[in-house]
């Protein structure tokens, strides 16, 4: 009865719209009450347990990094190289809200501050140029799902804490796969903008170039330094995460002069208010994934799928269809730690790289990021732009095909995470 009480109970509070973290610990205390064998105090010793690690820490760590340059002026300059960059397409500034998000997914680590810093800026620009609001946070909500890929990927550190795969190596497969799918972002919302006569933002001056590149050089050193760091072996991932703060605070303070101490309290606030959310609900899915390891519930569900199939390119496929379908019901960080030991005790003996397999469970939840109900970034655009959820759902449907067919590409196309990993010794 374990099982069936913690997997049914999950269900009832998820659909009953309970906050995540709250959902996964309350099932998980009604699944120890039936048990019977275990003290409740073993739900306070795992939360505990589950946020005690190195690992992790660079999770608050990034994401403070993400609060500091967002304060600092450093999205801001990155949008103005983007602009230079890209503006003079079809629809400009749809152009430079993914670019922009390409560049501050380089910083955050997290699609949702990725969303919310550009989006700020970007989706009443766009407004103002003549765009039709539920378009604007259909582009903004797709570029924003980039900041789990490319690294710094706060959901590539949950993998590897929870699967043991370098971070290093996993931050580095994720370039490549965010650059192509940044590419073709850009492809859908230029041809979507040309059909619907949006002018472009800027003529293209390589005088403009240099000049906005010459302002944002330093905003763009911070993931220079944070890859670079990480693929040289100087550091490693969670130590960059530190290198990222130092970084930020040192150019928001001592260059740009727009961050003072007066407002480091507030920042610090607020970077710790973001990173507890994330923090909550790893504490919590690891009593979950206690409990389910106990009763055995991954190794039972992985041998369910496996009498479904057991060649690689069809496990690969019922993998991308189960976390579609769960990143559309369940938030990322809880998604990963539910389904991921499940996932590996699928793949051993098939030949699956967990770096690849990373890649491609992180693209998977990325995309669950734009759909309803639980789409983090599609409800941080919505908010921005005043919009309902159901109108720019709409509006997200081409970029989601553009999505669904680069997950294709990476699934299937293992050297386009793996490459780039192997640079990276640790």
């Amino acid at each position: 009865m374990t099982t069936e009480v913690l997997l049914i109970s999950l269900a009832v509070l998820f659909a009953v719209r309970t906050p995540i973290a709250i959902a996964i610990g309350a099932a998980s205390i009604l699944a120890i009450l039936v048990q019977g064998d275990f003290s409740l105090m073993m739900v306070i010793q795992r939360m505990f347990g589950g946020i005690d690690s190195f690992h992790l820490m660079a999770v608050p760590l990034f994401m403070f990094a993400g609060v500091i340059m967002e304060a600092g002026g450093i999205s801001r300059r990155m949008i103005d190289f983007a602009n230079a960059l890209v503006g003079w397409l079809p629809g400009g500034l749809a152009a430079v809200t993914i670019v922009s998000a390409m560049f501050f997914a380089g910083i955050s680590g997290s699609a949702a501050a990725d969303a919310a810093a550009v989006g700020a800026i970007l989706i009443p620009a766009m407004k103002r140029s003549g765009y039709d609001s539920d378009f604007a946070a259909a582009v903004q909500a797709s570029g924003g799902s980039i900041g789990v890929i490319i690294p710094p990927s706060i959901p590539m550190i949950i993998f590897g804490f929870l699967t043991g795969a370098s971070i290093g190596k996993l931050f580095a497969a994720g370039i490549l796969p965010g650059i192509l799918i940044g590419i073709s972002l850009i492809a859908a919302a230029t041809a979507i903008s040309h059909r619907r006569g949006y002018a472009a933002a800027a003529c293209f001056s390589w005088q403009e170039v240099l000049r906005t590149f010459r302002r944002a050089v330093l905003a763009l050193g911070a993931p220079l330094i944070i890859l670079g760091g990480i693929l040289f072996g100087i550091f490693t991932a969670t130590e960059s995460a530190a290198v990222a703060v130092v970084y930020a605070l040192g150019v928001g303070m001592l260059v740009y002069h727009e961050i003072t101490a007066a407002d480091l309290f507030d920042l610090f606030v607020r970077g710790a208010v973001t990173a507890s959310i994330v923090m909550f609900i790893i504490a919590t899915a690891s009593v979950f994934s206690w409990i389910a390891a106990i009763e055995s519930v991954p190794e039972r569900l992985a041998g369910a799928l496996l009498q479904l199939t057991n060649d690689p390119v069809g496990l690969l496929l019922l993998i991308n269809a189960m976390l579609l379908v769960a990143g559309t019901f369940v938030e990322t960080t809880a998604a990963l730690i539910l389904l991921v030991p499940m996932i590996t005790a699928m793949v051993p003996g098939l030949g699956i790289d967990p770096v690849h397999l990373g890649v491609v469970v992180i693209t998977n939840l990325a995309i669950g990021m734009l759909t309803p109900p639980m789409g983090i970034c599609l409800i941080v655009a919505c908010s921005i732009s005043g919009d309902g959820i159901g109108p720019v759902s709409r509006r997200i449907l081409p970029f989601l095909a553009v999505l669904l067919l680069d997950l294709l590409i990476i699934t299937f196309f293992p050297p386009l995470s793996t490459w780039m990993a192997g640079f990276v010794g640790r």
